[in-house]
């Protein structure tokens, strides 16, 4: 009998680039603070590149396509500049506040915007608010994630207004966070790396 012989196809797989969404433009935001510190902690890694990415410096309007963004037909070149932008990621850290047990509309607004930019990548979330850290908002994101074929991770970073903010203000984060996001990193870089090759497949 003869030996059935195997071949197996091998891809480079490059260091994952990681957008930083910070989910929020309110006047006198928190996220800003937490955003910059997850930032700075992941820049320090060598295993992916990462980029804050603010809302702030992306004014999208309500959504005012006409064709769903599935079909990617775009017609504003707001929306054809945030494509270009997010399309550029392996991966995605969400920074969101918890506004009435969800996320911010500005936040769920940019997502809607686009559709097969996001598919096949991975995402992970760091929440701040002040009864839950956020958590509620989170759930809200994942259901979004799954929609869009986003392979969320597991570990989640929970911030508290009251707790880790001094005077409500300046952002001094208790040391388990550190822990947390790296962990969180860990598995978001892992799950990017590896969507890169499905997505190369497709």
């Amino acid at each position: 009998m003869d030996t059935p012989t195997f071949r197996y196809v091998t891809q480079a797989i490059k260091p994952p680039k990681i957008g930083i969404i910070l989910g929020s433009t309110r006047p006198g935001r928190k996220g800003e603070g937490v955003a910059k510190w997850v930032y700075d902690l992941a820049s320090k890694r060598d295993d992916a590149q990462f980029e804050l990415v603010d809302l702030l410096d992306w004014p999208l309007p309500h959504l005012d396509e006409a064709v769903p963004p599935s079909y990617g037909q775009y017609a504003n070149d707001h929306t054809k500049d945030w494509s270009k932008k997010i399309a550029e990621f392996d991966g995605y850290i969400f920074v969101t506040p918890e506004y009435n047990r969800s996320t911010s509309g500005v936040l769920k607004n940019a997502i809607d915007f686009l559709y097969n930019e996001w598919n096949n990548k991975a995402a992970s979330f760091v929440s701040y608010g002040f009864v839950a850290g956020g958590a509620r908002a989170v759930e809200h994101l994942r259901l979004m994630m799954a929609e869009l074929q986003i392979a969320d991770v597991r570990t989640q970073v929970i911030v508290s207004l009251v707790n880790d903010f001094e005077n409500f203000t300046d952002f001094q984060p208790k040391a388990h966070h550190e822990n947390d996001l790296n962990t969180q990193l860990d598995q978001l870089i892992t799950w990017s790396k590896a969507l890169q090759a499905v997505r190369a497949a497709a």
